[in-house]
């Protein structure tokens, strides 16, 4: 009986591990996704993604803001909103960010046959290209979720996976709450998950978003960080990196 009981409880901690698995950003048990460098040593860098764009109330304004402070970003799209508010997208791209894909419904992928999984990652690239033309490679996976099938698909599909190592839990929290929640415990190499939208309506009210991005960036650039997109975090060699850290020490 005893064996038997343990026995159970292995299977519910294997269980709650896996599901852990599926859902936590930072967990790499399921296939290898991007979240940031770990060898960044001396450039304070970090990418700012914006997700479930774009939106009728937020993604313009928060556009300025970028452009006022000098700062480029990532945002992953939600492709049924492009396919509806196309000149949003390009108005994006115009300024010179990144767009990843985001699906084209923002489904869980966790309970997604592999074959609706492909269907959602196509249709939002078809989206995205009548939209703004060729693209980023990047993928982010609605809440997270993914199982190996689920990235397999993505990288046949040739995409990648980026995930985030810091959330800003802007879903729940007001500009203030969102900037401290940001600031703290932050390193160089991290990306960041804030929103733009929300896969709940086109017109949803990030404005506080808006407000933590204009207080974030100036408060971190006089700590010494540069805001990049995940592409430029990706392509800095290690090599740059090292002469980076030579010439400041």
């Amino acid at each position: 009986m005893l064996g038997a009981a343990l026995g159970a409880l292995g299977g519910v901690a294997a269980a709650s591990a896996l599901g852990w698995a599926s859902m936590d950003a930072r967990s790499q048990l399921f296939g290898r996704t991007f979240i940031g460098r770990d060898d960044v040593a001396g450039r304070k860098f970090i990418a700012l993604t914006y997700d479930d764009g774009p939106n009728d109330r937020c993604t313009l304004p928060l556009l300025d803001v970028l452009a006022k402070h000098g700062a480029r970003v990532t945002f992953f799209m939600i492709g049924s909103y492009v396919a509806a508010r196309p000149e949003i997208a390009r108005r994006v791209a115009e300024a010179g960010h990144e767009i990843g894909n985001h699906t084209f419904r923002h489904p869980n992928l966790i309970g997604c046959s592999p074959a609706r999984v492909r269907s959602e990652l196509e249709q939002c690239r078809a989206a995205l290209r009548d939209a703004v033309g060729e693209h980023s490679r990047w993928f982010r996976p609605p809440f997270g979720g993914r199982r190996p099938d689920v990235l397999a698909v993505v990288r046949a599909l040739g995409m990648e996976p980026v995930l985030w190592r810091v959330s800003s839990r802007d879903w729940v929290l007001d500009a203030r709450a969102i900037e401290e929640k940001v600031s703290r415990g932050l390193r160089g190499g991290d990306v960041i998950l804030m929103h733009d939208g929300s896969h709940r309506g086109m017109e949803w009210d990030r404005g506080n978003t808006v407000k933590a991005t204009d207080a974030l960036i100036p408060r971190l650039r006089d700590g010494g960080y540069e805001f990049v997109s995940v592409g430029e975090m990706k392509a800095t060699s290690t090599t740059e990196t090292q002469r980076h850290r030579a010439g400041h020490e």
